[in-house]
């Protein structure tokens, strides 16, 4: 039986921050409702981005369709693709200045910025966007991309979610697998959403000393 859950949310962010943990093992009767996962995929998207321009897309694999397909494709994670309410695949998109237009029209028509401080803005950058090589773009998606992906897992715990973030997959092959154009949209990374079925466990951080320096 699949049970729909709305889950307790939490404000209390150190309580956010240390409760998170990778889990494997998820319920796998829970399922999260469309409009839950949307609300959490629309904190994530606050995260920043490179002249805002915010090239994460992402792809909910939720049905047993798109789990069987991604699971072959997830080399040693197949019990979070098989246990948990879904997995993201988080990519990025190497056309994001498309959207420039959109993007910079709405925030003048919000107020957010003048009319001629957007246009200023995209006549500086559109040049840039037009010679930019295509590694270069994929390394801004990346971290783009790994921004948001670690907004998303801290917003899941909010809603009371656990996550995993997952690196570990057929990178060359997702894209194609789901339909999208591989060498537009650059795989960023998994994560496996849904209720964990176990306490998973702390891990050890460094000491700051050891990671940190003050010049």
């Amino acid at each position: 039986m699949t049970t729909l859950t709305t889950t307790q949310m939490t404000n209390d962010f150190n309580k956010i921050l240390k409760e998170r943990r990778s889990i494997k093992n998820y319920d796998k009767s829970v399922n999260i409702s469309k409009e839950e996962m949307t609300e959490i995929l629309t904190l994530a998207t606050l995260a920043p981005s490179s002249v805002n321009m915010q090239p994460w897309r992402f792809l909910v694999i939720e049905s047993p369709e798109g789990k069987a397909k991604l699971a072959p494709l997830a080399k040693f994670n197949q019990n979070q693709v098989e246990t948990s309410s879904a997995v993201i695949a988080v990519f990025g998109d190497l056309n994001n200045f498309e959207n420039a237009e959109e993007i910079y029209g709405a925030a003048v028509d919000k107020g957010f910025m003048p009319l001629e401080v957007k246009e200023q803005i995209l006549t500086s950058f559109s040049g840039y966007y037009e010679t930019i090589s295509r590694e270069d773009m994929k390394e801004v998606v990346l971290i783009d991309g790994g921004l948001v992906s670690m907004q998303l897992m801290l917003a899941a715990r909010a809603y009371g979610y656990d996550t995993n973030p997952i690196g570990g997959y057929e990178k060359d092959q997702i894209a194609e697998a789901f339909g999208l154009e591989k060498d537009r949209y650059i795989p960023v990374m998994l994560i496996s959403i849904g209720k964990a079925a176990d306490n998973g466990h702390p891990s050890v951080r460094l000491p700051i000393e050891k990671v940190a320096q003050w010049k």
